[in-house]
């Protein structure tokens, strides 16, 4: 059988031959390639894309090494078989289990969407939901999102007056960025760093120049030569439960951070989408996000995704002072206007009346057992996050190493997060991130992890041992 393939190639900062392999991955993983179907001819794939011939030769050549294809001499190139349906163990009946999808636990904010929206129905203000919405979003909504910071993310004096309701802190994040750079800038970040920041940089057209980290995150110094070689004037952080090594700043190193970018004159973009979930399960501690201590140059970017729903798509953006915050709601009206304002609504709804404290207490809660459990079964390889309610875990190995997991994992059916997707190019580290919560139940997500313990194996089944460059 031969497979009629016209990958769909994503637009990131990887290379056109990376890109490839990534989309041989995913089409095998959803099924859309199946065992041991007859790839397309290498020049017949060239003509198709519209590429150099070069540039597939390359990718079939480390697809088939890293175990996606196999070539048999005189007959062409296949999709290698799927070493889960040759044992008969079971993927999943849905197809393959996903720990690539950084999202928490659905059910305790499904379980209440019957109620929340009788309430809605009796409130006076609903007829709002069906008319436009201020660019920053109805005020209502935005003093309840700062009272949430203020409760639930530490953000000891979140204004309202500066904060714009966003599509998520993705769009926040966007907005930030779009203020502070100029296509051709440079963005410092930790060496391994969000997928979602990676994304942005490549389209917008900005460089990324990864900063060296420890278990507490990115490293001070460091920092501070990065930004004196690179001469970039943007910094881009997530100091609580980093993505993707789940590690968190002491409050020591978010106030030296803070120094140095005051230092080197730089505007910080801060992403803090799973400081609720962090500091519900630790109840205290002096850690408030850098833009506390440095909110003059700070843009903060948080939302419910995490922490309640990632459907709502509700974020937040903090801007530095009310000059920018009419320059952000500027860009907001070219962007889309403002956002529908029925998913605020019901956010705010929750807030208010103690509901979304109850669903946090149990989406830290399930995040806490899927974190243990995967504590228990990958052992020494997993990194242990600096909050047991981490949506995410890290297993540090050398770059080669990780793709090689990856590649085994998918297939016995398990897909995780693409090693290249969150590395920044000539930073020196690597590994591979686990998303716990997207498997509908512990007991999936315990078939998922035992797929990924074995990756972990060689070939001859001995456990290899994770490269801890960068930890």
């Amino acid at each position: 059988m031969k497979a009629d393939w016209t990958p769909a190639l994503a637009e990131d900062g990887r290379t056109l031959h990376e890109r490839l392999i990534e989309a041989l991955r995913q089409d095998i993983a959803a099924g859309r390639l199946a065992s041991g179907a007859r790839m397309p001819t290498q020049r017949g794939l060239a003509e198709t894309l519209g590429i150099a011939v070069g540039t597939i030769t390359k990718a079939y050549a480390e697809a088939e090494r890293l175990g996606l294809l196999s070539s048999r001499v005189g007959r062409g190139t296949f999709v290698a078989g799927s070493a889960a349906a040759e044992s008969g163990q079971d993927a999943g009946a849905d197809g393959p289990i996903d720990l690539s999808m950084n999202i928490g636990a659905l059910g305790p904010a499904a379980a209440r969407l019957p109620e929340v929206l009788a309430r809605l129905q009796r409130r006076g203000d609903l007829a709002d939901a069906a008319n436009f919405a201020p660019h920053a979003g109805w005020e209502a909504h935005r003093r309840a999102a700062a009272g949430w910071l203020r409760e639930h993310a530490r953000f000891v004096d979140a204004d309202w007056r500066r904060l714009l309701i966003c599509n998520g802190a993705q769009q926040g994040m966007a907005l930030a960025l779009d203020e502070v750079c100029r296509p051709g800038d440079k963005i410092l970040t930790s060496a391994v760093t969000f997928l979602g920041l990676r994304s942005v940089a490549d389209y917008r057209g900005f460089g990324l120049v990864g900063v060296a980290m420890d278990r507490e995150g990115m490293l001070p110094d460091a920092l501070d030569r990065a930004a004196a070689e690179s001469g970039a004037r943007v910094l881009y952080v997530q100091p609580t439960l980093q993505n993707p090594t789940a590690r968190t700043m002491s409050a020591a190193r978010r106030a030296a951070v803070a120094e140095v970018a005051r230092r080197r004159d730089l505007w910080i973009v801060e992403s803090d989408v799973y400081g609720p979930l962090a500091w519900n399960a630790a109840k205290s501690g002096p850690e408030v996000p850098i833009s506390v201590l440095a909110p003059e140059r700070s843009y903060y970017a948080s939302s419910v995704s995490k922490a309640l729903a990632p459907g709502l798509r509700v974020g937040f953006l903090m801007t530095p002072d009310a000059q920018r915050y009419e320059r952000a709601c500027t860009a907001m009206r070219m962007a889309c206007y403002s956002i529908s304002p029925l998913a605020p609504m019901l956010a705010a709804q929750w807030m208010q009346d103690g509901t979304a404290a109850r669903i946090l207490d149990e989406m830290a809660g399930e995040a806490v057992a899927r974190s243990a459990l995967a504590a228990q079964l990958l052992g020494p390889a997993m990194e242990t996050p600096s909050f047991a309610a981490s949506l995410h875990v890290w297993l540090p190995m050398s770059e080669l190493e990780a793709e090689r997991v990856a590649s085994r994992a998918l297939r016995q059916g398990v897909t995780v997060t693409s090693p290249a997707g969150v590395a920044v190019p000539g930073a020196g580290m690597s590994g591979v991130r686990l998303c716990l919560n997207s498997p509908p139940d512990l007991a999936t997500l315990r078939r998922a992890l035992r797929v990924v313990a074995g990756a972990l194996g060689d070939e001859d089944g001995a456990r290899d041992r994770p490269s801890r460059s960068g930890v």
